[in-house]
């Protein structure tokens, strides 16, 4: 069963260097932060053989936050292979966020 994975700057690089990472930037103030922490769980769970889901607590890991310029909080990134390949400012619902991962994994819409 899929779980988001906690990161922290220590090991940050070595999550994302192959595949698909999804990467949630939050923060426990963060009441939008707080909003979709669940749905990025069911997102871990949903394409645990596919993707792996992550989250970076910035206030903790400030280093990364600022390499990868998160300055609006959620930031959810998906890496390819250790590059960026979609950035999600923002509070989104589950199907914005499914919508996106689908395509960048070539599974079409039903």
């Amino acid at each position: 069963m899929g779980k988001a994975i906690e990161l922290t700057d220590e090991n940050f690089a070595s999550h994302i260097q192959t595949g698909y990472t999804l990467v949630d930037f939050w923060a426990p103030w963060c009441p939008p932060c707080r909003f979709i922490g669940p749905l990025i769980e069911q997102l871990a769970e949903s394409y645990d053989d596919q993707i792996r889901t992550t989250k970076l607590n910035v206030d903790h890991n400030q280093q990364t936050a600022l390499k990868y310029r998160v300055m609006n909080l959620p930031t959810v990134i998906l890496f390819k292979d250790g590059e960026p390949v979609e950035v999600m400012v923002g509070a989104r619902n589950k199907n914005q966020y499914t919508q996106v991962l689908d395509r960048h994994l070539g599974i079409t819409p039903v």
